[in-house]
């Protein structure tokens, strides 16, 4: 009579509830997310509404309104008029520019993109009940902002993007002052522009921040 072969023993499973908790990722995940897409929603519609402020630009370049100033102080009224006008329009413009600095300078772009990568993770969407735990050293809030800012000047002042990124908005704020010099503002319908009020990229600056900490939940000190 032949005998029956051992049966194998059964191979141990994981629980994998036990390990996502061990890890850290699975309670970090429904933290951070939430707080990433309400800054990513308060950015576009930040970007959206800043837009539809714009004014057109066959009016920005119309060149039957461009003469020579009369002197000084009438390219600053100028200068002072055109940029309460066409403060979106002057804006993109000064965007445009550093963005082509940038897109033809790879190296600085992706230095710049790394360091925005490592403020985000380490930071801005890093759940604040989760210290952040380097090489077996766990590092307080304090001292990750400390790092990251010493980082950032490091990054600005001793690299090529520092240097990229002035000359880009020297040569933005150059092409905005030369054209709100030069063009007569008699035709702009000034009264219409609210003084004082801070809408669009400014207010979302203040905005998005305060509700992305609320939702990634209590900073600690």
């Amino acid at each position: 009579m032949m005998s029956s072969a051992p049966s194998p023993s059964p191979l141990p499973i994981a629980n994998p509830t036990a390990a996502g908790s061990g890890g850290g990722g699975g309670a970090n995940a429904p933290v951070a997310t939430p707080a990433f897409r309400l800054f990513l929603s308060r950015l576009s519609d930040s970007v959206r509404r800043s837009l539809s402020d714009r004014r057109p630009w066959t009016e920005l370049a119309d060149r039957s309104a461009f003469s020579r100033p009369d002197s000084l102080s009438d390219a600053t009224s100028r200068l002072r008029k055109n940029l309460a006008y066409f403060r979106v329009n002057y804006a993109a413009i000064v965007a445009v520019v550093l963005a082509v600095s940038l897109v033809t300078n790879p190296f600085s772009l992706l230095v710049l993109l790394a360091l925005l990568g490592a403020w985000c993770l380490l930071y801005l969407f890093r759940p604040s009940d989760s210290p952040l735990v380097l090489f077996g050293r766990t590092f307080s809030d304090r001292e990750t902002l400390g790092s990251l800012v010493l980082l950032s000047i490091l990054v600005v002042f001793l690299t090529s993007v520092g240097s990229i990124i002035i000359s880009a908005l020297v040569a933005g704020a150059a092409l905005v002052a030369a054209h709100g010099a030069f063009r007569m503002p008699e035709d702009l319908f000034l009264d219409e522009q609210e003084p004082g009020g801070t809408t669009g990229l400014l207010s979302f600056l203040g905005g998005a921040a305060s509700s992305a900490a609320a939702a990634a939940g209590p900073v600690r000190v």
